[in-house]
């Protein structure tokens, strides 16, 4: 009887402090107060492909006055830069230059439709004219070639030198109709090749091989990002040591170059064309945005 006569004092002495405070003072102790940190901070904007706030067009869509390249390869159609190839007039392995400048840190957009399958394109940037390098082949290689392939290749050698003032080496989008290596970066003329796969981040360092920092997914998942036969949103971040290729809005393949013999800061846009058989590479709405 007394523990029950306790517990009713008890609940009466709180209900007796409850009805003096004041009515704000019982609701902040029971509502917390929201939070307003960044994790409240809404999603960014989804990519606009058309907006160009900042953005230079170097490409005026009319004609091909701000670029150099060769005529028997390149032309203006419908718009667009046109490389085109065929087995009876290879094209080789050869570039259009932008004549604007050597741009260092930028953002470079454009859009590029393949028609081929032995379309083989890319755009150079931070690059710079080089020599050619003729290739010789082996009596074991010649051996090995049926007569179409021999007259292939002694075509596509004269067309190397016919066209020696566009050879470039340097960084490169690479792109292909067989979307092989479409989003890769390859390294022309400087003997490292394909640095970083589609579907790579990698790093170099002087004297050291070439390191595989993270995935971003497998070549065949990103792959299916291309599309065949039709225009393709290509960009490229290039900031400082890192290079960043984006196909259709996903990210293909970064690279971190922080070795000294072979890093570049600054160089010439340049738009490529290779590839066997009758193939044509074509360019539009190309826009170049300044980095600090």
């Amino acid at each position: 009887m007394r523990s029950i006569l306790r517990s009713t004092s008890v609940l009466l002495a709180a209900a007796a402090f409850l009805a003096v405070v004041p009515a704000p003072l019982v609701a902040q102790q029971a509502t917390p107060k929201p939070f307003n940190g960044t994790f409240n901070r809404a999603q960014p904007d989804p990519l606009n492909f058309d907006d160009h706030t900042g953005w230079t067009q170097i490409f005026n869509g009319k004609d091909l006055s701000e670029w150099d390249g060769p005529s028997d390869v390149w032309s203006y159609e419908d718009g667009a830069i046109v490389g085109k190839s065929s087995d009876e007039q290879p094209s080789g392995t050869t570039n259009i230059l932008w004549k604007g400048g050597t741009p260092a840190n930028f953002e470079l957009r454009m859009e590029i439709k393949l028609d081929g399958l032995g379309a083989n394109g890319g755009v150079q940037y931070r690059s710079s004219r080089t020599p050619i390098t003729k290739r010789t082949l082996t009596p074991e290689q010649q051996a090995s070639m049926t007569p179409e392939q021999k007259a292939r290749f002694a075509k596509n050698q004269e067309m190397l030198e016919k066209h020696a003032q566009w050879n470039l080496k340097g960084y490169q989008y690479d792109i292909d109709g067989n979307n092989r290596y479409s989003g890769q970066l390859y390294e022309q003329n400087t003997g490292r090749g394909i640095i970083a796969y589609r579907g790579q981040v990698v790093k170099t360092e002087a004297g050291r091989k070439p390191t595989l920092l993270g995935t971003l997914g497998t070549t065949e998942e990103l792959g299916k990002f291309y599309k065949p036969g039709e225009w393709n949103q290509i960009e490229i971040i290039a900031d400082g040591n890192t290079v960043t290729h984006i196909l259709n809005g996903h990210v293909m393949s970064i690279f971190v170059d922080t070795d000294p013999a072979y890093l570049a800061t600054k160089g010439v846009i340049a738009l490529e064309i290779e590839g066997s058989g009758t193939l044509k590479i074509s360019h539009r709405n190309i826009y170049l945005k300044p980095l600090p």
